[in-house]
């Protein structure tokens, strides 16, 4: 499984940006795909998460509200838009992948995962 993050940049604080992450050779009804993001000096975290089939995305609460999770199932694609986007937004972010479909209350932990894209940095700054 190959995972190809983008879509990350410079904006200024409450601007919008859309994360991409296109995943290769996934089971469409049997997986799970999050977002991660990791700032400097901190560890990584978690934001987003949802598997393929049916279920409503979870969040960080410091996102809720701001960030969207979305999927498109024909390209293997997993969306992050993030609005209102604040300087502590700042982070490499990561998507992740397994193949196992996880329970809920695992979307949150990163061992849970097996495979991580590349990162795409996201700087929020005025």
């Amino acid at each position: 499984v190959q995972l190809q993050a983008f879509g990350g940049g410079l904006v200024q604080p409450g601007g919008s940006l859309r994360l991409s992450c296109a995943a290769s050779r996934l089971t469409y009804n049997a997986n799970t795909m999050g977002w991660f993001r990791q700032a400097p000096g901190k560890a990584r975290e978690f934001v987003a998460a949802s598997r393929w089939s049916g279920t409503i995305p979870l969040y960080a609460d410091s996102v809720k509200g701001r960030f969207t999770f979305s999927k498109d199932s024909t390209k293997n694609t997993v969306y992050l838009q993030m609005n209102s986007l604040k300087p502590e937004d700042t982070a490499v972010y990561y998507c992740a992948a397994t193949g196992r479909g996880l329970i809920r209350s695992s979307f949150s932990n990163l061992n849970a995962y097996d495979y991580w894209g590349q990162g795409t940095q996201v700087t929020v700054s005025s």
